[in-house]
């Protein structure tokens, strides 16, 4: 893999860790509040989302080197 291309993919990574970081903080806030279990489990759903997206971009920078 290229170093630029590489280095997109840490940039992308960069950006998905910190929307994660903001939809956790965000279902926090609506489970303060009492919001509506829907919206909260929707919220939940996204998060998994981008979880899964971060892990497969993770495993192109770190492949699995099996020894």
């Amino acid at each position: 893999m290229a170093d630029q291309e590489q280095a997109e993919i840490r940039l992308v990574v960069a950006r998905l860790r910190q929307e994660h970081e903001d939809f956790d903080a965000a279902i926090n806030a609506m489970i303060q509040i009492g919001c509506d279990a829907l919206r909260v489990q929707r919220m939940k759903k996204k998060k998994l989302v981008i979880k899964d997206r971060l892990s497969k971009l993770e495993d192109q920078i770190i492949p699995d080197i099996i020894a």
